[in-house]
């Protein structure tokens, strides 16, 4: 069956409370270059460039949340220690989650360190601890699970083996559910899968199937075979079994199978795939959708995650795009500026050189063709601001715009030129700037240095300014008046 007609679920996302519990993770990313071996050893030497701090784990699947629109909460336990408080730092980030961060001392809270030269992960440093939560710490736990039921009926057990789950935890968390009428998702990582006896939906990939079950699951049936035999030894509603390239296999209590294929158009990283589609699956299910609904928008979800570079999330935007069947819909050049920020940083991690300019582009001639294609030729990739229609009509009066902010992003999209179109609503892009924070500034020649709005803030990172040249003779302005004329 089509996708198309998930559309209607797609817009209806945001009306979905989800309560995730779990083990959260800090996910570093060290980036640099290489360039020498060291003399000390035969290994590579890093030259460090950047860091990158993000949610993993059960973090992760609340990004998604966060990014899907989902109402969401979220409980789970950190060390007294700098990586606890800044986990607890980046989901404060995320406006309108509601969160229960347990601190546990002496508890080192899960750090993995990622170093990456380019795109080539060098090392992967990991610190932890995996020992179940104390008695006092359980039972608060358990106490804001019961304390949450009430308001979010949909509920996602996030297993990540790190301890906070263990030693009944979320034994005691599904059945608590499951008596308050919530619908239960586990994402496990124990071997051990009568510890999520009872859950409405078990999500395990093909290895971790194959692990738990000691069965082979090299074939469709006997996947199959393998998931019927998880329902009937744990009273689970269904099992979703993730099978990478091959797509999902949907397996029920009752009824047939069902097989999606794998939406992937290009796969770059797997990194954090099974945590966009338990937070989709969960979100489309608390939204109202059926469960193949759930899941077949679960299987497009993964679909564009792994089309990205690092743990990632995919916003309610790029399913819309891809539902709606947009050519490009994966690498759409003019996305909510959520997503863009995403793609900004995945051009970072691979290693590309963002350029920045702005402009009200109304009505677009050589003159703008030529100032980004020249802008463009200074950095890897380019990013154009574009005023919005209230910011063009408090600068250049109330006749103006002539073409609206969509009109002016498409038409800018379209130019092989510009890779991005982000609109801002300020007089300038200063605001703007400072959260891509441009390797490249570029104005045009007819500014002066001292004149180029962000450029002290460029340079103060590492920026450089560029004043590219301008084809004279073209201006919007003395367009309209001859149109006028």
């Amino acid at each position: 069956m089509a996708n198309s007609d998930l559309a209607p679920l797609v817009e209806t996302l945001h009306q979905a409370r989800v309560l995730c519990i779990g083990d959260v993770m800090l996910d570093n990313y060290v980036y640099g270059s290489v360039d020498r071996v060291s003399p000390e050893a035969p290994i590579p030497v890093l030259q460090v460039e950047r860091e990158v701090s993000r949610l993993g784990g059960a973090g992760n699947v609340l990004a998604n949340l966060h990014a899907l629109g989902a109402q969401a909460a979220f409980i789970s336990v950190v060390g007294n220690d700098r990586a606890g408080r800044q986990v607890s730092h980046l989901i404060g980030e995320l406006e309108g989650s509601e969160a229960h961060m347990l601190v546990e001392r002496g508890r080192v809270t899960t750090v993995k360190t990622r170093y990456v030269a380019e795109t080539q992960q060098l090392l992967r440093a990991d610190r932890e601890s995996v020992t179940a939560l104390g008695k006092e710490l359980r039972d608060e736990l358990l106490q804001l699970v019961n304390q949450s039921l009430s308001d979010y009926p949909v509920v996602i057990v996030s297993d990540y083996a790190k301890g906070a789950l263990s030693d009944g935890v979320a034994g005691a968390a599904i059945a608590a559910a499951r008596n308050a009428g919530a619908r239960v998702i586990v994402d496990p990582k124990s071997t051990d899968y009568s510890r999520y006896a009872g859950a409405s939906v078990l999500k395990p990939n093909r290895r971790e199937l194959a692990i738990a079950t000691g069965s082979s699951v090299a074939t469709e049936a006997e996947v199959v075979a393998a998931a019927r035999g998880l329902i009937d030894a744990h009273e689970f509603g269904a099992v979703l079994v993730s099978l990478g390239r091959d797509g999902m296999m949907l397996v029920e209590a009752e009824g047939e199978p069902r097989r999606m294929l794998a939406a992937a158009r290009e796969v770059y990283d797997v990194s954090g795939a099974g945590d966009t589609v338990i937070a989709t699956l969960a979100t489309a299910l608390g939204a109202g959708a059926d469960l193949g609904d759930a899941a077949r928008l679960a299987n497009l979800a993964a679909g564009i995650v792994v089309g990205k570079v690092g743990t990632a999330v995919v916003y309610r935007e790029e399913l819309s795009q891809a539902l709606a069947g947009i050519e490009g819909a994966l690498d759409d050049k003019a996305p909510a500026r959520p997503a863009a920020l995403d793609q900004i940083a995945r051009w970072r991690r691979n290693g590309l050189k963002v350029g920045f300019t702005n402009g009200c582009f109304d009505l677009l001639h050589p003159g703008h063709v030529s100032l980004l294609a020249e802008a463009r030729k200074a950095c890897d990739r380019l990013v154009v601001g574009l005023n919005s229609d209230g910011s063009v009509a408090r600068l250049k009066g109330p006749t103006r715009p002539v073409q609206s902010e969509a009109a002016r992003a498409a038409v800018l999209a379209s130019l092989a030129s510009v890779d991005l179109v982000m609109v801002f609503d300020e007089d300038t892009p200063l605001d703007l700037i400072g959260l891509i924070r441009p390797d490249v500034l570029v104005k045009g020649a007819d500014y002066r240095r001292d004149q180029v709005v962000g450029g002290d803030l460029v340079e103060s990172w590492g920026g450089k300014v560029v004043l590219a040249s301008i084809l004279p003779g073209h201006s919007t302005t003395a367009t309209i008046a001859k149109l006028a004329r």
